[in-house]
């Protein structure tokens, strides 16, 4: 069998023209890297919305939390708890974050033991953390909260004869696209209001409500 070689340089050359396919590979050799950024992309505005709702959580339940008139009942904070569940629906909260919240006041001593004390505690959520600045009753016996709840550089202290609703509240961020873009991220704020008109600061149970519907503390449940 005899090679035409003067109709193999003729298709050489015809391929060697031919750009009917520079479009298809351009797009399969950028897709990896437009599709990356996409994604990216897409994760960072929820982590960024995620972020301004734990915001808005723990603003909202300090401010409703100070609302409260002449007593605090605690089916008042029961109510305040449900709203924090409900503007947490979106992201999950009640199973990924914790609402903690704390009535600071002073603790009435003298001298060297005279300071803040938190009267009592609250809490949402089913995530396993702590208050980082302390639980029901510390500073009621000593100056351990002399210098009040919050940051260093940014305490908080309640002035005489009112209370000071101190929220903590952390999430942990359920990724929308992939962990790996972000890696594991705990999202913590606090927010800070002093009541409003109230006369007592001293949490009553008016509906007696039992230990498995108050939010104690020692309670995690997110509903």
């Amino acid at each position: 069998m005899q090679l035409n070689f003067e109709k193999i340089r003729e298709r050489a050359r015809a391929l060697r023209s031919d750009t009917s396919g520079v479009a298809m590979v351009e797009f399969a050799l950028s897709l990896p890297v437009f599709l990356g950024l996409s994604m990216t992309g897409i994760e960072v505005a929820n982590y960024t919305l995620a972020n301004l709702r734990v915001s808005q959580i723990a603003l909202v339940v300090a401010d409703n939390a100070g609302r409260v008139r002449t007593s605090i009942d605690e089916a008042d904070v029961d109510e305040v708890m449900i709203g924090a569940r409900l503007l947490g629906e979106g992201i999950n909260f009640g199973a990924n974050g914790r609402v903690i919240l704390s009535s600071l006041e002073e603790n009435g001593l003298t001298g060297s033991n005279a300071g803040q004390m938190i009267r009592w505690q609250r809490c949402f959520g089913n995530k396993a953390v702590t208050s980082t600045y302390g639980v029901q009753g510390a500073g009621s016996t000593n100056s351990s909260l002399s210098a009040g709840m919050g940051p260093t550089g940014r305490k908080i202290t309640s002035m005489s004869g009112t209370a000071v609703m101190f929220v903590e509240v952390v999430y942990t961020y359920q990724p929308v696209v992939s962990s790996t873009i972000l890696g594991t991220q705990n999202l913590s704020y606090t927010a800070a209001y002093t009541v409003r008109e109230r006369d007592t600061q001293v949490i009553s149970n008016l509906n007696s409500m039992t230990s498995s519907q108050t939010r104690n503390c020692s309670r995690f449940s997110s509903t």
